[in-house]
């Protein structure tokens, strides 16, 4: 297997470069991105259309990293329920480490291959539920040993990798290969790896969640109005669904907590 994520970076002495070509040159490499996960869509299709009839019999999403891959995996979990009024538990972040490991990292703990599959056990993971592995390396044995595991128990399974014929790619029912390359700054796969399996996990998410009915138009109908900031965008749909004035959509939205429901339960 040929590791792309660490091979040599095509930039040589960084710290010579001005703050400006440093900047320049990050860039150039991030353009790349995008059009790399286009090449991948066809396969994430396949993936968010096994999701969704998943989830609609009650199945979960488990997200399983480490480090950064965990990292973002529980990003884009603690997402879905502000954004999309999904309860907590739905879309489910895991990384090797535990929750402590967010903020610091702990160590060796990616190299146990028996820990990821004794998380998703302690979530009681069932073959209703989806799991998708995340390693820019696609050599992490904490998330291989979580997915050999599912494919056991019959428990459908995806993951996100950055080098081509991973072991974890074997070991997933749809893997989701985006190689972007060396980095910047040699093996750094919090750059452009990690750029591309957020922009694949932005994907995966949302698109899910609009199958779901989650999304009415182009507007989060669900979300949780958690701040000023939603008040005021929550109270503008409603006006612009029912047309009353912004007071009367602020008092609709207090009383029925969601936009979805304030516009179902008007009147007129």
């Amino acid at each position: 297997m040929n590791k792309t994520t660490e091979s040599d970076s095509y930039y040589d002495s960084l710290e010579q470069m001005s703050t400006a070509n440093l900047l320049a040159n990050i860039n150039k490499e991030d353009k790349m991105v995008a059009l790399i996960v286009e090449k991948q869509i066809p396969q994430i299709e396949k993936l968010v259309n096994a999701i969704v009839p998943k989830m609609k019999k009650g199945g979960r999403l488990f997200y399983i990293g480490a480090g950064t891959s965990g990292r973002l995996g529980i990003v884009d979990a603690s997402e879905c329920p502000p954004t999309f009024g999904v309860e907590h538990g739905l879309v489910v972040g895991l990384m090797a480490g535990g929750d402590k490991a967010i903020r610091k990292a702990v160590e060796f703990a990616e190299d146990d291959k028996n820990l990821g599959w004794m998380d998703l056990q302690s979530h009681n993971i069932n073959e209703e539920d989806v799991v998708i592995g995340i390693a820019a390396s696609g050599t992490t044995p904490y998330v291989i040993g979580a997915l050999e595991n599912c494919q056991k128990q019959n428990i459908t399974t995806a993951c996100i990798v950055c080098n081509e014929n991973s072991p974890l790619s074997k070991v997933a029912d749809f893997p989701i290969e985006v190689i972007v390359g060396p980095e910047f700054v040699t093996g750094s796969t919090r750059m452009k790896a990690g750029t591309a399996q957020k922009l694949v996990l932005n994907m995966i998410s949302t698109a899910v969640m609009i199958k779901l009915g989650k999304v009415k138009g182009n507007k989060m109908v669900d979300m949780q109005i958690s701040n000023n900031k939603l008040v005021d965008r929550g109270a503008k749909m409603i006006m612009q669904e029912t047309g009353v004035s912004y007071q009367k959509a602020e008092q609709l939205l207090s009383q029925y907590g969601s936009v979805r429901k304030a516009v179902d339960n008007y009147n007129g």
